[in-house]
């Protein structure tokens, strides 16, 4: 059943996807007065077709469903003798080179309206969010010395209400109020609410503000992070390390070996170095206070998952386990947004995925990431059947989240791709000539190589995870 599910989410999000960027290439170009004669969801072996429209353009379902193509009439792809001029005044290439740039552009930009118009409707129907709760770092890296939040005054557990006037009720939009203070240079005041104390006002001040990057970790340069729950026993399994010592569940977990734990990720961060040596835990249970002695389980996990944050390690490491599940969770609120706030935020979140994937291309170019970070159908089929079994709202938001990234990469400056094409039309803007025929072919073919060269070097990698 599941297998099932997984493939109908891949082909629903992908033919979707493929449909609505075609229409984005079709509608541009009808609008632009060419003459469109094949729309095509899917490449190869076309097993559907019919004509529709005044042009009897040809609609089509073809065989292979990774891509589609919208046929116009190019003089670059056949003999056109013989056809009327009113036809060959609406040939592809006789276009000025603006018309052609925006109907090639136009299938990019269109997952990208996807996405926004995808968000968006979630965003006014309601999104599960992080509260505004914070969680405050006394120091924030040995460069960047004290928090600025620390040095204003907040703490931990405060619950931000206000930035500079503006109400903030969950993680995002308190986000997004610091990152507006640091484009304004301005001081920044803070309504905090702190549990049985009452209302404060703190400022963090210009100064503090100044250098860091608006594109960064905005809330961690100053020292802010998501609040975490105590670290509360939520689930014990039977015949582990942690039922054998008598952990419990509800029990609070105060200390490890005498170091204190603010919260589950201390925890589970203590226990995964101390496989196989055994650990006094110190918990509160109804009151009382107990130490329970247990000793990890080591387990093997790739080395990346056993790494400190920020560490490259290759080959597995041991780390404990004992087989327990710790309140991780923050505090989540249904935040509802208007049309106009929803549009801001679905314009935003799609503008910032589409820059971290421009800059993650980026890194792998110049080896700072791996290129195990490149995914196939299978991966994305995966993906798709998870999210679908996690209900509408996070398959919808994986849709555009592909989306976006169909967007990026077909704007990538490769021949046989949008952006390639783009590449070309920009050289002809500059220097009012158009590409040589030749140039082009030679280009065509390095760029079909490239693309193969990536569709493989994606496959390999899906294999990889899935065995």
């Amino acid at each position: 059943m599941n297998l099932l599910q997984t493939v109908l989410a891949f082909i629903v999000c992908l033919g979707t996807l493929i449909t609505i960027h075609e229409l984005g290439h079709y509608l541009v170009a009808r609008w632009c007065g060419v003459k469109v004669l094949r729309f095509s969801v899917g490449m190869g072996k076309v097993v559907w077709s019919r004509r529709y429209g005044p042009d009897q353009t040809e609609w089509v379902i073809s065989a292979l469903p990774l891509g589609g193509y919208v046929k116009m009439l190019d003089a670059r792809e056949g003999n056109l003798e013989g056809l009327p001029e009113s036809d060959l005044a609406r040939e592809f290439t006789r276009q000025n080179v603006w018309k052609r740039i925006a109907i090639v552009a136009a299938g990019p930009l269109a997952n990208f309206l996807l996405a926004i118009v995808l968000f968006a409707g979630l965003y006014m129907v309601g999104v599960q969010e992080p509260t505004s709760k914070v969680s405050v770092q006394a120091t924030v890296g040995e460069s960047k010395g004290a928090g600025a939040a620390w040095v204003a005054g907040v703490r931990s557990g405060d619950l931000i209400t206000a930035v500079n006037g503006h109400a903030v009720i969950s993680w995002s939009e308190l986000r997004w109020e610091l990152i507006q203070g640091v484009i304004n240079r301005s001081d920044v005041q803070l309504s905090v609410e702190r549990a049985g104390q009452g209302h404060y006002n703190f400022v963090l001040p210009a100064v503090l503000l100044a250098g860091l990057d608006v594109e960064g970790d905005v809330t961690g340069d100053l020292g802010l992070g998501m609040a975490r729950p105590l670290p509360v026993v939520q689930q014990v399994i039977a015949g582990g390390p942690a039922a054998r010592a008598g952990l419990q569940v509800d029990d609070l977990l105060l200390a490890v070996d005498d170091t204190p734990v603010a919260d589950g990720i201390a925890f589970i961060d203590i226990i995964r170095g101390a496989a196989g040596r055994t650990v006094q835990v110190q918990v509160r249970r109804a009151g009382q206070e107990l130490t329970l002695a247990m000793v990890p389980q080591g387990e093997q996990v790739p080395a990346t998952q056993g790494a400190a944050k920020g560490g490259k390690a290759q080959g597995t490491v041991t780390v404990g386990k004992i087989s327990a599940y710790i309140a991780l969770a923050p505090d989540m609120i249904k935040v509802v947004s208007s049309p106009p706030a929803a549009l801001g935020k679905a314009v935003q979140r799609v503008w910032e995925t589409s820059v971290m994937s421009v800059k993650m291309v980026g890194k792998m170019l110049i080896g700072e990431a791996s290129l195990k970070n490149v995914t196939g159908p299978l991966t994305i089929a995966d993906y798709a059947g998870q999210t679908a079994r996690a209900g509408v709202a996070s398959y919808l938001g994986f849709i555009a989240f592909i989306s976006i990234s169909l967007g990026v990469m077909n704007l990538l400056p490769i021949p046989v791709l949008d952006g390639g094409h783009l590449l070309y039309y920009s050289l002809e803007v500059l220097t009012g000539r158009s590409v040589p025929e030749r140039f082009g072919e030679i280009a065509q073919r390095f760029g079909i190589g490239l693309l193969l060269t990536l569709m493989l070097l994606a496959v390999f990698n899906d294999v990889v995870r899935l065995l």
